[in-house]
């Protein structure tokens, strides 16, 4: 059992509130998973820069030269912004994939939790309302988000194991249920060369929606192709540089609520997440059916 709440605003005044929200919406989750949790925020990106979201257990040795470290190493400025055992490096989009092979060199305990020119991901082992109070999250502005708060069953209660994952640029997934066929597809995903670094079942469904629209499938076209291809029971809500979208298995056992009004749509596991949304009382709210595949895009 986990909680997994989603925000996507159509209405721009509603921006700077996006992380207030969608921690409200976590914290109200807690107690579907309090082994840890995790945001995913996108934001207005800069095309010519790319963004790597990353984490440490030794922060304070890992950060503190890491801009100039890994600016000398790839030959372009870095820029580090810090938060708690998190690190926001932004570079020129095209030493992206540079930086992350520095980064593995440089800084071999390092996390790369996220990177694309929109998306950050903060993520740690804890309840939610401590983890979003130590990144400051109710702080934080944006076009549209996703958070999980997690129980864990499949593997280890760790910040690597825990929600949103992302396996390819500015994409994340989160996901309530279980894959049963994960380690069919993790060395089928990785054959064909996409990244996944865990054991966990979720970083697979996120990995298997990276190489579908790696290999020319919409967000929606690649929602669809988890119902032929995945098995077990899930609900995924997943973020895309401009999109938003939700798919539930056949049998559609996880419980999932859906609202939506002329200013945002927003998911929750219960309707107690989405209660303090501003106009939820003339919102339109429904289950998602199964077998599914809802999505929105800017």
């Amino acid at each position: 059992m986990c909680g997994i709440v989603g925000l996507f605003l159509k209405d721009k005044s509603l921006e700077p509130r996006l992380g207030a929200m969608l921690t409200d919406m976590l914290v109200t989750m807690t107690d579907r998973g309090p082994d840890s949790a995790g945001i995913a925020i996108y934001g207005d990106g800069n095309a010519a820069l790319s963004k790597l979201t990353v984490q440490s257990d030794q922060a304070d040795a890992d950060f503190a030269t890491l801009a100039a470290d890994l600016g000398a190493a790839i030959g372009a400025e870095v820029d580090l912004r810090r938060a708690d055992s998190h690190a926001v490096l932004s570079l020129p989009a095209d030493k992206a994939e540079h930086a992350r092979a520095a980064l593995a060199e440089l800084r071999p305990g390092l996390r790369v939790m996220s990177d694309g020119a929109n998306v950050e991901i903060y993520k740690a082992v804890g309840l939610p309302k401590d983890v979003a109070a130590r990144f400051n999250l109710a702080a934080m502005s944006g076009t549209h988000g996703i958070g999980h708060t997690r129980m864990a069953t499949e593997s280890a209660v760790t910040t690597q194991g825990a929600h949103p994952f992302s396996t390819g640029s500015d994409q994340c997934l989160v996901h309530n249920g279980s894959l049963s066929n994960h380690n069919n597809w993790r060395r089928k995903l990785r054959r064909e060369g996409v990244r996944i670094e865990s054991q966990n079942d979720t970083e697979v469904g996120a990995a298997y929606l990276t190489w579908k629209m790696q290999n020319g499938a919409s967000l929606g076209e690649a929602l669809e192709g988890t119902l032929e291809d995945l098995d077990g029971f899930f609900t995924f809500v997943v973020g895309t540089k401009n999109g938003f979208g939700v798919v539930r298995d056949p049998i559609a056992c996880k419980p999932a609520v859906m609202a939506e009004t002329d200013q945002y749509v927003a998911f929750g596991s219960e309707y107690r997440a989405l209660v303090n949304l501003p106009g939820i009382e003339a919102a339109r709210v429904w289950e998602p059916e199964p077998a599914t595949v809802y999505f929105w895009s800017h």
